[in-house]
């Protein structure tokens, strides 16, 4: 192409390379702003502090190496030292299996013979052990003959607990599941334990259809306690994500003082809850922020753990003047709330009155930072669910409880990656539902899972 040269255009041609120019410089001048505008939210975007468990909803695991919300991170606290202990043996057993009384013979300083000596017990200890463990096998024979009245066959009964079927018993299907719900061990590693440990041998089908057969006894144990949940004044609840064959699931826990419900379903929506309520609504209703956890009761009680890590995040953008109050107040309402127990009436409506007189000159203060000024805005739009529990002595100031009691099937999910099937899912719902509300009575989870297999709620038919 022929170079372009100025004196052989014309006035006309000369605009329209001067108008095309314009235009280019006022595009890269568009460009260049929407680039500096990018750039100051990137800086903007670093220089805000990272998320840790501590300033945010964000799981332990995922904090930075050092320590819960990273040592190195703006805020965080020196690791105390820990407090040393006096050193404690271990009990003797009340009711020991045998006795071994040993009498000197020789001393030990000189070799004299000393079986002639009076001798006295000076010390005694417990030595433990597990005897080798081999399974139990009762072999049934059922008689029958031909009835001389009505001429047909007849067969004895099988004796109690011992029907045909599976030929395992309630301690080994108790077993299998307590280890794999409860310890998260995986079918193989099932296997292979109770081959080498117990010399049983069992195919991963046979464990697979060993927790199936639980699955009716769980569902039944699984109805009762939602009908015991849908009476209760106070309920609890939280909800985490779990798989089902590769497909994102949602599992719910309601939490009362007498009863554990844990519900597996595709859906994370408020309509999960509502159907568990069964159109009941409860005194209180205990949870995080989330929407699909609101409006199920007379009364809510947000989370104040929540919230704390909200405003300690607001701490770490550098507010200074809405986070560090907004702590000590939330702080000091918590403590309260501890000793409930201890305080009159009167006395817990005047603490009651005397923090939310607090709160409203909190919002009421000039935030000059942005965080600060994001905290007033929570507090306006939460303000009336803050301190449910300095009116209501059986709602908690968290929601600690169901989100423990959440924790151990996270484990179980990040170890096995998921269930397989809808009914694993239900079988292991129902096992968290019946431990879990057993360890409230003090029983232990084993024993739990022994009494249903032994003796099973009736299904409806």
């Amino acid at each position: 192409m022929s170079r372009i040269r100025r004196y052989r255009l014309s006035d006309t041609e000369k605009d329209a390379l001067l108008q095309q120019q314009a235009a280019l410089i006022e595009q890269q001048a568009v460009a260049i702003e929407a680039l500096r505008r990018q750039v100051s939210e990137l800086q903007a975007a670093l220089a805000r502090p990272r998320k840790t468990s501590r300033n945010g909803h964000v799981p332990p695991s995922k904090d930075p190496k050092g320590g819960a919300g990273g040592k190195t991170g703006t805020g965080s606290k020196p690791k105390k030292k820990r407090p040393s202990r006096p050193g404690v043996s271990r009990r003797l057993a009340a009711a020991p299996d045998a006795t071994v009384v040993c009498h000197a013979t020789h001393c030990r300083g000189c070799g004299a013979d000393v079986r002639d000596v009076r001798q006295r017990r000076r010390w005694r200890y417990d030595h433990v052990d597990i005897p080798p463990i081999v399974p139990h096998v009762t072999r049934v024979e059922l008689h029958g003959g031909r009835c001389p009245g009505c001429k047909k066959r007849f067969t004895a009964e099988s004796p109690a607990g011992m029907a045909p079927g599976t030929p395992f018993g309630p301690n080994i299907h108790a077993f299998l599941t307590y280890l794999h719900h409860g310890h998260h061990v995986g079918f193989e590693r099932l296997a292979r334990l109770m081959r080498e440990l117990f010399g049983l041998t069992l195919s991963e089908g046979a464990i697979a259809n060993a927790f199936q057969r639980l699955a009716d006894p769980l569902a039944a144990v699984r109805r009762s306690l939602r009908e015991r949940l849908q009476r209760a004044a106070v309920i609890a609840s939280d909800e985490t994500t779990t798989r089902i064959d590769g497909v994102t699931h949602w599992h719910w826990v309601f939490v009362s003082d007498n009863a554990v419900l844990h519900e597996i379903a595709p859906r994370r929506a408020k309509a999960v809850a509502e159907a568990v309520l069964g159109g009941r609504r409860p005194e209180v209703w205990v949870s995080d922020r989330y929407a699909g956890q609101q409006d199920l009761a007379k009364a809510q009680q947000v989370c104040l753990a929540h919230v704390l890590r909200d405003v300690q995040y607001a701490a770490d953008c550098g507010d200074t003047v809405v986070a560090p109050q907004l702590t000590k107040l939330l702080q000091w309402a918590i403590r309260v709330g501890r000793r409930r127990h201890e305080l009159a009436d009167s006395t817990l409506q005047a603490y009651h009155g005397k923090v939310e007189r607090r709160l409203d000159d909190l919002v009421a203060k000039p935030a000059l930072h942005p965080a600060g000024r994001e905290l007033q805005a929570l507090i306006k739009a939460w303000r009336g669910k803050f301190f449910v529990f300095l009116e209501d002595r059986r709602a908690p100031a968290t929601n600690n409880e169901s989100e423990r009691e959440v924790r151990p099937s996270v484990v179980f999910r990040k170890v096995t990656g998921g269930f397989r099937s809808t009914w694993g899912a239900e079988v292991h719902a129902g096992y968290r539902s019946l431990t879990s509300t057993a360890a409230r009575t003090g029983q232990t989870a084993f024993q739990a899972i022994r009494d249903l297999v032994a003796n099973p709620l009736p299904t409806p038919p």
